[in-house]
């Protein structure tokens, strides 16, 4: 007779006593994802961070995540970076779907390509990291499956499109999964962070449609990039840092039953009720008020 031991490293087993489950970091090389990894491994998950470039990932190393080059976008990249972790761990215990891009502009300016290109990072990508995982995870009967929405996926900002509009699907996406999976003994759930001071908003710029001195939403478009500079600079309330948003998946992975959403921050919290007091005529009164459009000559 043929036995097989299994040795479980004694750092990746929970009070409990039962082993954690190994976790993939997607857009780990800063912001959400660095912090959310790092907060990960030192809780004792063995995680798997993944970045477009691998050689972003050295401090993650050092803390002790396994390291993948991953780019999102691309089919094979999944495929191979959900492989390489059931090689080892036979399925993705915890998937944490991060990566993202941020940027939008006004609708009759933005051009196609860029909301192509937000939709094939931000659900696209998403929904087939999902489907990759989810065969391991119905064959151990666990799982857990962690979105990052955003507040812009309940109220949309000013030039919110195509950014905002990719968070409502992800809304929807996790509507859709949760009760499909749930048989299988396999949990979804969404964090909706509301702005975080990260690189995010610098990032974001490369997906700006190319502003002209001629446009007629010019003035609209320094107010609303006044109005994120003020929101985004350091000591501004209800601003949060990267580590708040990785506390938070931190708290909904560990926890034995997680909850479908977590709102993060004030923003998340606040806003969504101040639309629905306000409805459609009062929140678009509030938003001409709070980033100005002056009446075109």
């Amino acid at each position: 007779m043929l036995i097989t031991i299994h040795i479980v490293n004694s750092h990746h087993i929970a009070p409990g006593g039962r082993p954690l489950r190994a976790v993939l970091v997607t857009g780990c090389s800063s912001g959400i994802g660095h912090a959310t990894a790092l907060a990960l491994a030192r809780a004792g998950f063995p995680v798997w961070a993944s970045a477009r470039k691998a050689g972003d990932l050295g401090e993650l190393e050092a803390a002790g995540c396994r390291v993948l080059e991953l780019d999102v976008t691309d089919e094979r990249s999944r495929a191979a970076a959900v492989r390489q972790v059931e090689a080892e761990h036979g399925a993705v215990g915890i998937l944490v779907n991060n990566a993202g891009n941020g940027g939008g502009g006004p609708v009759e300016e933005v051009p196609l390509d860029i909301v192509r290109e937000m939709f094939e990072t931000n659900v696209f990508a998403m929904i087939g990291l999902c489907q990759l995982v989810l065969p391991g995870m119905r064959a151990q009967r666990s799982g857990l499956i962690v979105n990052i929405g955003s507040a812009a996926g309940l109220v949309t900002p000013p030039t919110g499109c195509p950014y905002a509009m990719t968070k409502y699907a992800v809304e929807s996406l996790c509507d859709a999964l949760r009760p499909e999976v749930a048989p299988f003994g396999i949990r979804v759930t969404l964090i909706q962070p509301g702005a975080v001071r990260t690189c995010f908003m610098a990032n974001s710029q490369l997906h700006q449609p190319e502003g002209t001195e001629d446009s007629p939403y010019a003035v609209y478009k320094a107010n609303v990039a006044k109005m994120a500079a003020r929101a985004h600079r350091d000591g501004a309330r209800g601003v949060l840092e990267a580590s708040d948003v990785a506390a938070v998946i931190l708290r909904a992975v560990s926890a034995p039953h997680p909850k479908a959403r977590y709102k993060a921050g004030s923003q998340a919290r606040l806003a969504p009720i101040a639309r629905h007091v306000l409805g459609d005529r009062g929140w678009d009164a509030f938003m001409r008020r709070l980033v100005p459009f002056p009446a075109p000559q």
